[in-house]
């Protein structure tokens, strides 16, 4: 049976019989992979807490038809006890795997997978609030799947200008003409927070007001959850964080 080597970020786990679990994970060269780690729920494993979620691990992996097998992990990168000590930490990035998780295989790069562990990385180190690495990651995780809104032409008729309306189904910002009757309208502060975050101009991010970090937020989420076509269910335990 073929074996492999790969750098994965573990996204979630499910128990299989009385001592395994199988493992979702992203990993930089193969995408998407599931496994079965086998005896992982005894006290004896030697690496069941390495393949927890949030864990970034160089595992070994033997290839079988419909589920790999996990031979061997070693921890590259420790956030998961960081992460769950701080509530809005640790749902942020249940959302942040959980987006993951709904790539499809072709979406699951290399640059996702770097994505991924740079966000939960300043997650553990509370490098910025949480809730701004969350919306950071999710309009880029967006735009690296061909995505990318629209925050200063309209995205409708590319009429350039200074435009007030977001609408997720037309692909960003868009002008008056183009825009649905009674759209809700968003302040520049807002869009000036939300070309930042895409940015990663963390300046301007960290200094923006309540209200528009706020109103940013709303904007990434109706955006992030239309184009993966199904609500992100940990989103609604970020918005009862915040």
């Amino acid at each position: 049976m073929p074996t492999y080597r790969d750098e994965a970020v573990i996204l979630r786990t499910h128990k299989l019989g009385e001592a395994d679990r199988i493992v979702t994970m992203l990993s930089r060269a193969h995408g998407k992979v599931r496994a079965v780690a086998k005896g992982v729920r005894r006290t004896s494993s030697k690496f069941g807490s390495r393949l927890e979620p949030f864990m970034v691990a160089d595992v070994q992996l033997y290839q079988g038809r419909s589920l790999d097998i996990v031979q061997q992990a070693e921890s590259l990168g420790s956030y998961g006890a960081d992460i769950a000590l701080h509530y809005d930490r640790y749902t942020a990035a249940n959302a942040m795997v959980e987006t993951a998780d709904r790539l499809n295989d072709a979406e699951a790069t290399p640059e996702q997978y770097l994505l991924l562990v740079g966000g939960l990385r300043a997650l553990a180190r509370g490098e910025h609030a949480a809730r701004s690495i969350l919306d950071s990651y999710l309009l880029r995780v967006m735009a690296l799947s061909g995505w990318a809104p629209s925050f200063t032409d309209c995205a409708r008729c590319a009429r350039p200008g200074s435009h007030t309306v977001f609408v997720a189904q037309m692909g960003g910002i868009v002008c008056d003409d183009c825009a649905p009757v009674g759209s809700p309208r968003l302040p520049a502060s807002a869009f000036e927070v939300l070309r930042a975050l895409i940015a990663g101009d963390w300046e301007r991010v960290d200094s923006a007001p309540d209200r528009d970090t706020a109103a940013a937020s709303g904007v990434i989420a109706a955006y992030a959850q239309w184009h993966l076509e199904r609500g992100i269910r940990s989103l609604s335990l970020v918005e009862g964080s915040r």
